[in-house]
C-alpha cells in the first residue's frame, strides 16, 4: 500500500489514533500511539525513540532509533473502534540514525533468513498451532484458575469459553487473518485457534497479532489469556506446533509422488537440518525456565529427536499425504511453545533447514512406535538423543552452534543469552514452595 492510499483509507474509515507497534527480543509487542495528524510526518520521516529501553536493543549512549511503518500491516483494531471514532495498528520495522535496519529487529533477522532462501529460490510457508489457557482472576489475584472444566473438542455447556474464541476469531477475522478452526484442548481452560498459513513474515505478524486479541478480548470477558507453556502441574502444556514448507517456482518443493511419505530429497534434507540442529533451536523455540516443564515424556510433548507419520512422539511429524493436494505436503515440528518470538523461530528454523539442504544431509530412518514407551537402552540403539533438559542445557547448545548463533547474528546472540542467562540464575536461585514441603521439617 502506498503512503498516498494508507492516508486516504485513514481519512475515509475515520481512524483517529494509530499504534505503531513492533517487536522486542522476546516478542512482547511495544507500541507507541498517534493522533491521525502525525502520520504523513511518521511516514516520510519515521518515529523516533529510546531503544535503550527496549529489551535486547541498544546501550544507553546509542539509544537513537526510528520505526519505519510497513503500510501493508495497516488494520483497524474492532475492540479500540467504534462508527465515528477508529484506532488502528501498523506494524513497524526498526531503523538505526544511519537509514540501516537495526540488525537486532527479531523482523528485521528473520528477513534476512527469508531472503537467503530466496537467494535459492525458495519460498518459506509456515503455519502455527498455538495453544493457550484462560484463566479466571481469584480475589483479584492471577492465579492459574482454569475458566471451564472441559476437554478436548468439548462444546457447551462444558466449554464455557466458546463465546470467547468466538469473540476472538471475529476480530482476527476483522484484523485480516484467516482463521480455520478453533476447538477446546486437553486440559482444562485450553484452547487453541487455527489461522491460515503464509509466507513466514506475514505470519510472524500474524502470530503477533494472535495474541495481542487473545489477550484484549479475554479481558474484555473478565479473564486473562496466557501463551505460559506449563502453568498448571500435572496437566498437558501449552505448544505452537509448526507447520512448514518451501515452494519453488509456484509448486511444493517438499512434494515428491515417488518418495517415502511423498517427500521429495529437498525436503527430506530440510528435516536432517532441523534433527541435527534441534537442541540448539530450542534455545529460541523453548525460551524459558517455565518452557522446559512442558518437554517432558507423558503428556504430548515432544522430546526425542526424531521424525515419522504417525509418531505423535517425534520432534518433526510428517502429515499424511491426500491425493490431489500436493501443496499440502509439509513438515510439523513439535517442540515450539507460544512463548517463543516467532519471528526467531521461524529465522532459526529456516536457517537450520537450509543448512540440511545446502549438506545434502540424510535424516535418520524414521521411527513409528512410541517412542515414550520405550527404555533409555532401547532409545541408545537408536541414535535417539533428546532436547535439552532445562533452559541453561538450551542455551550451552546455542553457543556451540556457529549456524544458528549466525543465523541470530552476534548482536542478538549476544543479548539473547545475555538475557537468558540471568533469568536462569534467577531462577535456580529461588527456594520454592516444594523445596520448604519437602526438606524443611525433615532435615
Amino acid at each position: 500500500m502506498e503512503d498516498k492510499e494508507l492516508l486516504e483509507t485513514i481519512k475515509k474509515e475515520k481512524v483517529k489514533l494509530i499504534e505503531m507497534q513492533f517487536s522486542d527480543l522476546d516478542g512482547a509487542i511495544k507500541s507507541v500511539t498517534l493522533p491521525e495528524h502525525r502520520i504523513e510526518e511518521a511516514l516520510e520521516k519515521g518515529v523516533w525513540f529510546d531503544g535503550s529501553s527496549i529489551q535486547g536493543f541498544t546501550r544507553i549512549f546509542e539509544s537513537d532509533m526510528y520505526l519505519k511503518p510497513d503500510n501493508n500491516t495497516f488494520r483497524i483494531i474492532p475492540w479500540k473502534s467504534t462508527n465515528s471514532h477508529k484506532q488502528a495498528r501498523i506494524i513497524c520495522d526498526v531503523y538505526m540514525p544511519d537509514g540501516k535496519p537495526f540488525e537486532g529487529d527479531p523482523r528485521y533477522i528473520l528477513k534476512r533468513a527469508v531472503e537467503k532462501a530466496k537467494e535459492e529460490g525458495y519460498t518459506y510457508y509456515v503455519g502455527p498451532e498455538a495453544e493457550f489457557f484462560l484463566f479466571q482472576p481469584q480475589e483479584g489475584k492471577v492465579i492459574p484458575a482454569p475458566h471451564d472444566v472441559g476437554g478436548y473438542f468439548d462444546s457447551a455447556p462444558r466449554d464455557l469459553a466458546s463465546d470467547v474464541r468466538r469473540d476472538i476469531i471475529f476480530s482476527l477475522t476483522d484484523l485480516g487473518l484467516e482463521v480455520e478452526a478453533s476447538h477446546h484442548e486437553v486440559a482444562f481452560g485450553q484452547h487453541e485457534i487455527d489461522f491460515k498459513y503464509d509466507e513466514a513474515i506475514t505470519t510472524g505478524d500474524n502470530v503477533i497479532t494472535f495474541k495481542y486479541a487473545c489477550k484484549a478480548i479475554a479481558q474484555a470477558h473478565g479473564l486473562y489469556a496466557s501463551f505460559m507453556p506449563k502453568p498448571i502441574f500435572g496437566v498437558n502444556g501449552s505448544g505452537m506446533h509448526i507447520h512448514q514448507s518451501l515452494f519453488k517456482d509456484g509448486k511444493n518443493a517438499f512434494f515428491d509422488d515417488k518418495g517415502k511419505y511423498k517427500l521429495s530429497e529437498i525436503a527430506r534434507h530440510y528435516v536432517a537440518g532441523q534433527l541435527k540442529h534441534a537442541k540448539a533451536l530450542a534455545a529460541i523455540l523453548n525460551p524459558t525456565v517455565n518452557s522446559y516443564k512442558r518437554l517432558v515424556p507423558g503428556y504430548e510433548a515432544p522430546v526425542y529427536i526424531s521424525w515419522g507419520q504417525t509418531n505423535r512422539s517425534a520432534l518433526i511429524r510428517i502429515p499424511r499425504y491426500s491425493k490431489g493436494r500436493e501443496n499440502a505436503t509439509r513438515a510439523e515440528l513439535r517442540c515450539p511453545d507460544p512463548s517463543c518470538n516467532p519471528y526467531l523461530a521461524f529465522a532459526v528454523m529456516l536457517s537450520a533447514g537450509l543448512d540440511g539442504i545446502k549438506s545434502k544431509l540424510e535424516p535418520p530412518e524414521p521411527v513409528e512406535e512410541s517412542l515414550y514407551d520405550m527404555k533409555d537402552v532401547a532409545l541408545l540403539n537408536k541414535g535417539i538423543e533428546t532436547l535439552p533438559e532445562t533452559l541453561y542445557d538450551a542455551i550451552k547448545e546455542l553457543e556451540k552452534d556457529k549456524l544458528i548463533r549466525d543465523a541470530l547474528g552476534e548482536h542478538t546472540f549476544k543479548q539473547y543469552t545475555e538475557a537468558k542467562k540471568t533469568e536462569w540464575n534467577e531462577y535456580r536461585t529461588q527456594v520454592t514452595k516444594w523445596e520448604i514441603d519437602r526438606y524443611l521439617e525433615i532435615i
